[in-house]
């Protein structure tokens, strides 16, 4: 895993980058490139780091 998820840590804001419909979603975890974000509109969704290059999101 490389690039701005390899530093993702709970509490962390992004955005899904094909889907900005979910809204700003909270990183609940980052285990072995696996991240789990919680996205007010979509509900907890797991990622492969691998796959999905994630937002983030500036407070």
């Amino acid at each position: 895993m490389s690039g701005i998820n390899a530093i993702l840590a709970p509490g962390m804001l992004v955005r899904h980058p094909d889907r900005p419909d979910w809204g700003t979603g909270q990183v609940q975890s980052n285990i072995s490139g696996r991240i789990t974000v919680n996205f007010p509109d979509e509900g907890k969704v797991v990622f492969d780091g691998q796959r999905v290059a994630l937002i983030l999101v500036s407070s």
